[in-house]
């Protein structure tokens, strides 16, 4: 007879034999979009759909549901239980009821339809030819309808897989946050637009090699705090990161020798992803305690990276030196003031990973307002060219001249990600919030961006975001981190604050 004073135990054994299949799965997902040919695809969907089963399987076996019952039941030694094993029971009960609510050949489907999905968005993307790739998007759409259902019956179908990526969070409340936020934003484009400044963004369109570019990105990710004994850096079509293990999280990028800010920008994006995964509680491994608490945290720590440190022009005092040694003779006119304008210049464009910090919400709402549409059948596939064109239109004021620069240029859609492009933004909110919060406990940051001392920074995010895991819900945690709940206030202060002295605003 099992001792039931070891449930605690035999519930971490099952969580982390759950964790492992998934780990086997994000190893073969990474697999295929780096190194994989293309000629595997057929075979590597089957390998995911018996790990897509696997997985199910241990997240319904009766067992698991029988030890999170006693424990909620009984608590440990006749004693309820109380913090972070409170804590892992709550989101043990959370993921295994999701798990019961979907039947194991909805599972395997989903799991099969994404890596035929991405293969053909690859190469979609690479020829311009939508109409390749419009039935996958169907066949996913469709799934994910009846994932959504069966997750959540009665709820309406955008919050049920939007809830997957950014919990307690609708399309109210993003639209909430979007509404006002999508005019504060417009009105400063057109006033940046006004304002007679013009950055030479041609400085970033000089001819940077390849291998230079990637030494001096490995350089900056690894001083910024991402660790390389704990990960790597690979190319692919659409960058990522991606936790494999503990001890393991990768990032991916990719390289334009005609433009610096792609592969620049970008790593030290997704190396912002790689450190909060590389400090996520290690007491926790293998449980759902010791994953991410959603997407928009998640993304509130790339986009802290990424912009409140890469695009800041106290950064550039310690970098621009350096930048300009590892391209000899490419940069030798441009000075350090002409330089950190380009990388912040604001000019409507086309493509989201690239856009600048202000019209970036744009690209993320002209998705919101789109992938809505197509989920409840108001816009059919076939119309999404079109749609995107004229979305692109009204919020950003051009156009793309293909769907390669339009409605193919994100994997997101192929792996039926629908509701993920809202944490994008919630993340960028989140991002400023968190800053200002650093800098009242640390002080003046520009000081720490000029002399290179990154360790504090990343020391408060680990204390305050990453060593929390899913212990708290990801207002609750932002509130504990910043005292006060997720607003666009900060963030509008920033810009305004920033922008303003960039482009000489009243």
């Amino acid at each position: 007879m099992p001792n039931p004073d070891d449930r605690l135990a035999r519930l971490r054994d099952h969580l982390a034999g759950a964790a492992h299949l998934a780990q086997a799965a994000a190893l073969l997902s990474w697999d295929q979009v780096t190194h994989m040919p293309s000629g595997g695809a057929e075979a590597r969907a089957r390998q995911m759909a018996t790990l897509a089963r696997a997985q199910h399987a241990r997240w319904t076996a009766p067992e698991l549901e029988e030890l999170v019952v006693a424990l909620e039941t009984d608590g440990v030694d006749g004693a309820p239980l109380a913090g972070d094993d409170a804590a892992l029971v709550r989101e043990t009960r959370r993921l295994l009821d999701r798990a019961r609510s979907m039947p194991a050949d909805l599972v395997a489907a989903i799991s099969r339809q994404r890596v035929r999905g991405r293969q053909v968005w690859g190469q979609a993307r690479a020829d311009d030819d939508f109409a390749s790739f419009a039935p996958e998007l169907r066949a996913m759409l469709a799934l994910a309808r009846e994932q959504a259902s069966a997750i959540a019956p009665d709820a309406p179908a955008y919050d049920a897989l939007h809830d997957l990526y950014e919990r307690g969070s609708t399309a109210a409340r993003v639209a909430a946050l979007f509404d006002p936020l999508r005019d504060e934003v417009r009105a400063l484009v057109v006033a940046i637009g006004a304002s007679g400044v013009r950055p030479d963004a041609g400085i970033l369109r000089r001819e940077f090699p390849e291998a230079a570019q990637e030494a001096f990105a490995v350089a900056t990710v690894r001083e910024m705090g991402y660790d390389f004994t704990r990960g790597r850096l690979d190319r692919t079509v659409h960058p990522f990161a991606i936790r494999i293990g503990a001890g393991d999280v990768r990032i991916t990028t990719r390289y334009r020798t005609d433009f610096l800010g792609s592969a620049l920008f970008g790593t030290i994006h997704e190396a912002g992803h790689a450190m909060y995964e590389q400090n996520l509680p290690a007491q926790h491994v293998d449980t759902p305690l010791g994953g991410s608490v959603s997407l928009g945290i998640h993304e509130s720590q790339s986009r802290l990276w990424e912009n409140l440190v890469g695009r800041s022009p106290a950064f550039w005092e310690r970098a621009y030196p350096r930048l300009q040694a590892a391209f000899p003779g490419v940069l030798d006119d441009v000075r350090s003031e002409a330089f950190v304008a380009a990388v912040n210049e604001v000019r409507p464009s086309l493509i989201r990973v690239e856009a600048d910090e202000i019209t970036y919400h744009l690209h993320v709402m002209l998705r919101f307002d789109l992938e809505r549409a197509l989920l409840d059948g108001s816009l059919a596939v076939d119309d999404l060219p079109g749609a995107w064109r004229e979305r692109s239109r009204a919020l950003l004021g051009i156009e793309p001249p293909n769907d390669r620069e339009g409605c193919l240029q994100d994997v997101h859609w192929s792996q039926g990600m629908v509701g993920y492009f809202p944490t994008y933004s919630l993340g960028t909110l989140a991002s400023v919030q968190l800053w200002e919060a650093m800098a009242r406990d640390l002080g003046d940051l520009d000081e720490f961006l000029r002399e290179g001392r990154f360790a504090p920074l990343l020391g408060w995010l680990v204390e305050h975001v990453h060593a929390h895991g899913s212990r708290h819900e990801p207002e609750e945690l932002l509130r504990r981190a910043t005292g006060a709940p997720l607003s666009s206030e900060p963030y509008l202060r920033y810009v305004r604050a920033k922008y303003g002295a960039l482009y000489r605003l009243a």
